[in-house]
């Protein structure tokens, strides 16, 4: 047994399937099912309950599991020494809500790649909290701190959303005035963080247009409607205009979650200290230019 057949059964573990830790492992999911197998006939028990719903551990897999994710760890820290203070390397992969994964992390990570040219990084985007005692993620963001497991929480920024609409629409001076109008949102009930529910900071019942992406959000209003944005990615699309600033403004927070054991990484914590400060000044510098717009002065 070598640690690729480990690397593999972990994938699949926390993947609950093949189909969904092939694209992880850049294998196709005839060859990981061989590889399974391989590994169960060397260890002569099974490691997997194989159903059309996926791969569930049994008592053993999950004991080898539990262990193999500490052997995990404690390679990543030998090649993390390896590394030294050289410019980073291998792959890191975020996960965030696809606000952020949209508008800020493409930016910053660029940036982040640009200095350190053998690294790769993954940006996931999900509709939900990216699961990392699953290791979907090296590290993620998120709106609000988790309350369980052993993660590690940093608050990276505060971050600013307004009521916004077409600039060539019907005027809005009143919250009166958006009676009429199509509300555009989340999709209520995959709402997946209570930060994320803002109607009742509209003082609306409901939605007519709704989706759980920003990013469609976004263009459902550059047709029309009215709903909450974020400023930060007001500047990606000139159309829309910040509107009732004084009646509804809302302050939500950005966090950065990661292993408690993955603070022992220096590969890791180099990269988590300049995706931290890259995101607090992109978010400073957008808000300024949705600012700056609406005034009239660019």
């Amino acid at each position: 047994m070598n640690w690729d057949d480990m690397r593999v059964f972990l994938a699949v573990a926390r993947a609950e399937g093949l189909t969904a830790a092939a694209p992880v492992l850049k294998m196709d999911p005839a060859t990981l099912g061989r590889r399974v197998a391989r590994l169960e006939t060397a260890i002569g028990a099974a490691l997997f309950v194989k159903s059309p719903q996926g791969y569930a551990l049994t008592d053993l897999g999950v004991q080898m599991r539990d262990r193999a994710a500490e052997a995990e760890v404690a390679f990543s820290l030998a090649v993390d020494a390896g590394q030294g203070a050289a410019t980073l390397l291998g792959q890191i992969r975020i996960g965030a809500p696809d606000g952020a994964a949209n508008f800020l992390l493409p930016q910053v990570c660029a940036d982040i790649q640009r200095a350190n040219p053998n690294l790769e990084v993954q940006i996931l985007a999900l509709p939900r909290v990216v699961n990392l005692s699953r290791r979907e993620a090296d590290m993620a963001i998120t709106v609000s701190p988790p309350a369980a497991g052993r993660l590690t929480v940093q608050k990276v920024t505060d971050y600013q959303l307004h009521l916004a609409t077409r600039r060539d629409a019907s005027p809005v001076r009143s919250l009166a005035d958006i009676k009429g109008r199509a509300v555009v949102g989340y999709i209520p009930d995959m709402i997946f963080d209570k930060e994320l529910d803002y109607l009742g900071d509209m003082g609306q019942a409901g939605v007519q247009l709704a989706s759980n992406s920003v990013a469609v959000q976004m263009q459902m209003l550059r047709r029309s409607g009215i709903g909450i944005v974020h400023d930060f990615a007001l500047p990606s699309v000139p159309e829309l205009t910040r509107v009732l600033t004084d009646d509804v403004a809302l302050l939500r927070s950005f966090y950065l979650v990661r292993h408690t054991s993955d603070r022992q990484s220096e590969r890791l914590s180099r990269f988590a200290t300049a995706l931290m400060a890259g995101l607090k000044t992109q978010v400073a510098t957008l808000e300024v230019a949705a600012a700056l717009t609406d005034a009239h002065v660019i």
